[in-house]
């Protein structure tokens, strides 16, 4: 049975704009797991705290299953606490994305999430010893590396991120505050002013990485849709959308369509273009070529779709 996921938001968006995209979620996306909580921050989570319950309420309403997503990188006293509160006290399943959560779980059934670099069948058996019921593995895995995971722990349960940008690297340090001329501990939240990530670019104005706060993403956004077969035929029957500021019900329409085979990857490329049209997309990393390449398998050169 194949499932669609909807990871957390991993960008600030003011509290109102994240309850109604969760709202719209509910009544309008065939996603079958929704990840939500802050991700990237702590010093975000207060944006969306006072709208979290009605949110998880309406998604659990409309059928759609919720787990909250642990920080990626703890570095202070208080963001321990806030992970350890988590662990105890939330009556939902946790999806961990570093490993000192991972040490604090304690065989709690759980979630991994695609900040654990899972990178082997070893690794991944061993998570699911420790109670990981699924492992959403990292986006800069080759598909040959993914299918060698599924051969080696065949009784693990994997998902694959198939659309969003790719999640690189983490700081302690802010370079998103720091490009405006601000450090963290004083940053004013400035990462607000950009929902989709603050673009970089190299010397000769092309477009590199996206900044989000402490996290360093990709530029260019994971689109996996003629791909998604081979991954089905291999063992992978969960797939993640990561949220962009984009219209993600429509986004996951279009692959909910491709997955049942009512619609071409071909179509469901156009249409997300036509969805997302800020974006560039890419698929290397699960050809094993360069992450921001775009793969064609009809033509096998790389040119965006």
């Amino acid at each position: 049975m194949t499932e669609l996921t909807l990871g957390p938001v991993y960008y600030l968006w003011d509290g109102p704009k994240w309850r109604d995209f969760y709202l719209r979620i509910a009544d309008e996306a065939p996603v079958d797991r929704v990840i939500l909580g802050e991700t990237v921050c702590s010093k975000r989570q207060h944006f969306i705290e006072p709208y979290l319950a009605d949110v998880v309420e309406r998604l659990e309403r409309a059928g759609k299953s919720v787990a909250f997503s642990s920080l990626a990188l703890v570095t202070l006293e208080r963001e321990g606490r806030i992970v350890k509160d988590l662990i105890e006290t939330s009556d939902h399943p946790i999806e961990v994305n570093d490993l000192s959560a991972i040490g604090l779980i304690k065989g709690r059934r759980h979630l991994v999430g695609p900040l654990v670099n899972v990178y082997n069948g070893p690794t991944a058996r061993l998570m699911a010893q420790r109670g990981a019921d699924r492992i959403c593995l990292p986006p800069e895995l080759p598909f040959s590396s993914i299918a060698r995971i599924v051969a080696d722990a065949p009784d693990v349960a994997l998902e694959v991120m198939v659309f969003g940008r790719m999640p690189l690297a983490i700081s302690a340090r802010c370079a998103h505050a720091r490009s405006k001329g601000r450090i963290k501990d004083n940053c004013q939240f400035v990462c607000g002013e950009e929902p989709d990530g603050l673009s970089i670019k190299t010397l000769d104005r092309q477009s590199f990485l996206v900044l989000n706060g402490v996290q360093t993403m990709s530029h260019t956004c994971q689109l996996l849709l003629s791909e998604l077969k081979e991954l089905q035929e291999a063992g992978v029957n969960a797939f993640r959308l990561s949220p962009q500021d984009c219209d993600m019900a429509r986004i996951a329409v279009i692959f909910q369509e491709t997955l049942s085979g009512s619609m071409e990857p071909e179509e469901a490329a156009a249409l997300i273009g036509h969805t997302y049209p800020t974006a560039n997309f890419s698929n290397g990393f699960h050809h094993a070529r360069l992450g921001a390449a775009w793969v064609s398998r009809a033509k096998n050169n790389a040119s965006a779709p």
